[in-house]
């Protein structure tokens, strides 16, 4: 597959989402371990997870623990795959979330989800969402401490404006690897952060990037020029929806959720898909 570079390691073009397995309507675990592998077999080396993908409130990193679990059994090398995980943002169990940038809580969150990663350092480790409650300069200084201690390899923001971009880029020292905002055929708001990451070579990793879990199968009936090119090329929209985002820029690393392998092995095919310029023009206007 197609690979691209975050910090100074190469990753797959299409990464893993792996929300989906551990929230509301999640399938049985030997589906999602099965999602889980075959994305593996097809060259993901990217998996993104949150000690917040859960469901219930007793069980807070689920998502991590199962990932985890797939990587012991998978039976092959897996030391090339980067599980890019977060902390910051939290669900009580009733379905809401709330937030926490404490810096003394992000140290100890980071720490819990090494350990149920069963990992010595954490590939990614990402600060979820603004607190507005905490100086953004405090959240971030706990995340340059938990890499200059070593407990994380590569730090990264979530749900960022560009201010907030370069404010960690700076606290970190240069050494921001990552930005991972919401981005989508229908959710282009963050086209300004993802510009902005491609000037300082910092790697822009869309989520929901086909719209989230609810609306990923509307992308055709809602966005006509998606269907469109989908049809020509003889693939599904959501192939061409990656596509798209991958020409953007070449710092752009999409990581659709996904609970089924057939879904997972759509998704990475668009790595090697090029669209025209024609085709980017149609598609980048939002029709």
């Amino acid at each position: 597959m197609q690979q691209r570079t975050l910090g100074p390691r190469t990753v797959s073009a299409i990464g893993l989402g792996a929300m989906p397995m551990s929230i509301e309507g999640r399938p049985d675990e030997q589906r999602s371990i099965a999602t889980i592998h075959a994305a593996l077999d097809a060259g993901v080396t990217l998996i993104d997870t949150a000690d917040a993908y859960h469901r219930d409130a007793g069980e807070v990193g689920h998502n991590e623990e199962l990932i985890a679990r797939a990587l012991r059994t998978y039976g092959r090398d897996t030391s090339d795959v980067i599980v890019a995980t977060k902390g910051g943002h939290l669900r009580p169990g009733d379905g809401s979330w709330t937030l926490n940038g404490r810096p003394e809580y992000l140290k100890e969150a980071a720490k819990a989800s090494a350990r149920r990663l069963g990992v010595d350092a954490i590939g990614l480790y990402q600060f979820h969402r603004p607190d507005p409650e905490v100086p953004y300069a405090d959240s971030i200084g706990a995340i340059r401490d938990l890499l200059d201690e070593g407990v994380i390899r590569l730090a990264g923001i979530s749900n960022a404006n560009v201010a907030q971009i370069d404010q960690a880029n700076e606290i970190l020292g240069g050494r921001l690897a990552s930005v991972q905002n919401q981005f989508s055929p229908a959710f282009r708001s963050s086209l300004d952060e993802l510009r902005h990451c491609a000037a300082l070579g910092v790697a822009f990793l869309p989520w929901s990037p086909l719209g989230g879990i609810a609306r990923a199968g509307e992308i055709g009936s809602h966005h006509a020029a998606f269907q469109r090119v989908a049809d020509a090329r003889g693939v599904s929209p959501q192939r061409i929806a990656l596509a798209w985002e991958l020409a953007l820029a070449p710092v752009v690393i999409p990581i659709p959720g996904s609970s089924r392998p057939e879904s997972v092995l759509d998704s990475v095919q668009a790595a090697e898909l090029t669209l025209t310029d024609d085709e980017l023009t149609l598609l980048s206007a939002g029709a």
